[in-house]
């Protein structure tokens, strides 16, 4: 494990005063206003890839975190799953820039992962063995919470592809206790669109670590899904924004779960996993 400790902020930081970064920041803000995701007295780890989503979120957490009137704790864990071509040099002395604690965990996830999934497809192992590693790292340290990168699109692809593949009505939560019930997951940037982060990664022109492994595959359901949405935003120009109403807009009364409402006695079901 290779250890980066926070330095003294140098002049080469981010502009916060860019008017996409306070856009964003203030939507991180209200999504932690509407779903409690930034408390006091939270020790947060902020799970970073190396690219442009959680790369933001510590940035401008900084900032939060300067300007908020109670106080909270937050260190970025990276897990170098040994990928040909991974370098986080210049990464890493970005994150020093910010004064942020970088622990970068090494794990080769990427023999098994090779090793095992014979039809090239590899998302679902690797994020599962990274998701293991990551939750176990932030129980053993005291981390009351873990944020991720998830955006906007993030959502809204992951509801398409319940819809359509796997039958039922869900996407990412902003908040949810893991399966394993150790952690809690947030996911403050889930009110940011994708194309403002790609905005401010234009202009502030951060080091990314490139994804060698999944990152480069096509024809992924994802990648379907994601491109079905950029051509009916050209129809329909609102409809990400209206997509991400409805996951906070649901009505039992007017589906057809029958273990969420009662259509005998017209009242709502509270479900096992709800208490």
């Amino acid at each position: 494990m290779q250890l980066t400790t926070a330095e003294s902020p140098t002049t080469n930081l981010p502009d916060f005063s860019h008017p996409t970064a306070q856009e964003i920041r203030r939507l991180i803000v209200k999504a932690s206003h509407d779903f409690k995701l930034i408390e006091p007295n939270d020790k947060i780890m902020v799970c970073v890839s190396g690219g442009k989503d959680s790369s933001i979120l510590i940035a401008l957490m900084t900032e939060i975190k300067r300007r908020v009137e109670f106080d909270f704790h937050f260190e970025a864990v990276c897990l170098d799953q040994k990928q040909p071509g991974f370098d986080s040099e210049a990464f890493e002395k970005w994150v020093r820039d910010l004064g942020v604690k970088l622990t970068i965990l090494e794990r080769d996830t990427y023999s098994i992962v090779t090793e095992k999934v014979k039809d090239g497809v590899y998302c679902s192992l690797c994020s599962r063995l990274r998701r293991a590693i990551l939750y176990d790292y932030a129980f053993e340290n005291g981390f009351n919470k873990m944020a991720l990168g998830h955006h906007r699109e993030d959502l809204l692809e992951t509801l398409m592809l319940n819809l359509f593949y796997s039958g039922h009505v869900a996407s990412m939560p902003p908040r949810l206790r893991s399966d394993d019930q150790r952690n809690i997951v947030i996911r403050p940037l889930c009110y940011v669109p994708e194309q403002k982060l790609l905005e401010l990664q234009a202009a502030w022109k951060f080091p990314v670590i490139p994804c060698n492994l999944c990152g480069s595959q096509e024809g992924l359901k994802r990648k379907k899904i994601k491109k079905l949405l950029i051509d009916l935003e050209k129809d329909f120009p609102n409809i990400k924004s209206s997509l991400l109403t409805s996951l906070g807009n649901i009505r039992p009364s007017q589906m057809l779960d029958q273990s969420v409402w009662d259509f005998q006695g017209f009242k709502s079901i509270v479900k096992d996993e709800e208490i």
